[in-house]
């Protein structure tokens, strides 16, 4: 780390430092990828849907938050600002950091986060997306005021699809976790509950051809 930058970070700057980085993909992991930018070479903490496609030598644009502790300097980073400001949200309920954040962001999409929230209901939250119940419960009742509600007609039919969905996986057999991960990768455009099911079992199949 050079002096400007070590100045900076121990001056209080740090927040507003690394807000976007645009380069080459260097090196991907499975919890981070090596960003070039200019010579130099960041590691940048990710979820697994956002390291997945990546390849390297491809380009990427990444929305970044910089987190200083005493004992590291991390760095985050998400390819949409509507996931990175959700991250920012998750770090101002108690007890939740960075590494927590981003592994919530990891299991739970934000629109299951949003709903969760706007409807008062962390047992959606827990049962969609396997988040915790205590730390379900610190999040809705924290955010509750911080989440714009979207039409609650919209949102509860969203999540009786969801669920639906989810609980006919489960009576075919597939465990939560497949049954999740597989509703995750459907389009967002896929609204109905059968529609998501056949989407859902395209892609187990996929996995066990």
């Amino acid at each position: 780390m050079g002096p400007t930058l070590a100045r900076a970070l121990t001056c209080g700057y740090h927040r507003d430092m690394i807000g976007h980085l645009e380069g080459t993909v260097l090196a991907p992991d499975v919890e981070y990828a090596i960003v070039s930018v200019g010579g130099v070479g960041y590691k940048v903490f990710m979820t697994p849907n956002d390291i997945r496609p990546l390849k390297k030598g491809a380009p990427i644009s990444l929305w970044t938050h910089l987190s200083v502790r005493e004992t590291a300097q991390d760095l985050f980073g998400f390819t949409n600002k509507d996931t990175l400001r959700f991250f920012e949200l998750l770090l101002s309920v108690s007890g939740i950091g960075p590494r927590s954040a981003l592994a919530i962001l990891s299991i739970a999409d934000i629109e299951t986060l949003r709903t969760a929230i706007t409807q008062n209901n962390p047992s959606y939250l827990t049962k969609v997306s396997g988040v915790g119940k205590k730390t379900a419960e610190k999040i809705v009742l924290e955010l509750a005021e911080k989440v714009e509600a979207g039409s609650t007609s919209e949102l509860k039919g969203a999540l009786r699809e969801h669920e639906d969905a989810l609980e006919a996986l489960r009576s075919m057999g597939y465990s939560a976790n497949e049954a999740r991960e597989a509703l995750k990768s459907v389009p967002a455009g896929v609204t109905t509950s059968s529609e998501r099911l056949r989407e859902a079992l395209r892609t187990l199949g996929g996995r066990t051809n």
